[in-house]
């Protein structure tokens, strides 16, 4: 449990039995589980996690952000900002190194770790990387992906309506960058990127954007894109042979950071 801004937050703990340390420490991916931030837990994204600290050889701390409706933009925000600052400062207690602290997460997790970056990169703490998996950064909902033929199922451009109005307070929120990570200006001095987007994703060109604009503003970035894979395909490692290639696809990743 991790001391948030309204009361204590859930998180999850994982250790792979092949773990690299360095005087007892190790690196950590800090991870915001999907779910347009009204559905999803610590047990929707308990594989996913699981699979990640093993490929990637790392501890990995699952949050269990606020979720609306009950609590509106910007409580997942502030859970998650809360959440890393913790976990950076108690580093040591945890046998994590602070300089090989990460964050990510998929759909909304992506948003959220988005986020955090850039807000520390502004007012720390040190963030090693990123890991955005067909991320939400742009309440716009403009990119031609959201009305394509094949990007018209399971994530609907109607059901990120449906999401983005259970979430978000009025329009006017769509154009702050804590929700729309899109809106900020420069995105230079932010830590490296691993972007992976689906093809059949109404999402997929915002994140190719966010993507290239990082690329553009000097961020090392590793950009992969599914042809054919939907929204949300990572979970679903039982029946898409794909979604483990992605998940091993990230811990290559995560291992070459350091």
């Amino acid at each position: 449990m991790i001391p948030g801004p309204a009361g204590l937050i859930p998180a999850r703990l994982y250790k792979p039995l092949a773990l690299r340390q360095a005087d007892g420490l190790s690196p950590c991916l800090v991870f915001f589980h999907g779910g347009g931030w009204v559905i999803g837990d610590l047990d929707s994204h308990d594989v996913v996690c699981r699979t990640l600290a093993h490929e990637g050889q790392l501890i990995v701390i699952s949050v269990d952000y606020r979720l609306a409706p009950e609590h509106k933009f910007p409580a997942a925000v502030d859970d998650a900002i809360a959440a890393t600052d913790w976990i950076s400062q108690n580093a040591r207690d945890l046998k994590i190194d602070d300089a090989q602290l990460i964050v990510g997460g998929d759909s909304a997790g992506g948003n959220l770790a988005a986020v955090v970056s850039i807000n520390a990169r502004d007012a720390g703490p040190r963030i090693a990387g990123q890991v955005l998996i067909y991320p939400a950064t742009d309440f716009s909902m403009s990119h031609p992906s959201h009305s394509e033929p094949e990007t018209d199922a399971l994530l609907t451009h109607s059901v990120i309506r449906w999401f983005r109005d259970h979430y978000l307070n009025s329009a006017a929120d769509c154009e702050d960058w804590r929700a729309s990570p899109a809106c900020v200006k420069h995105l230079s001095g932010l830590p490296p990127a691993f972007i992976l987007t689906a093809g059949a994703d109404p999402l997929r060109d915002e994140g190719d954007q966010f993507a290239k604009r990082l690329s553009e503003a000097g961020v090392p970035v590793v950009h992969r894109m599914y042809p054919g894979q939907f929204h949300g395909f990572i979970t679903m490692g039982k029946l898409l042979p794909k979604a483990n290639d992605a998940l091993r696809k990230v811990g290559d990743w995560l291992k070459s950071l350091g």
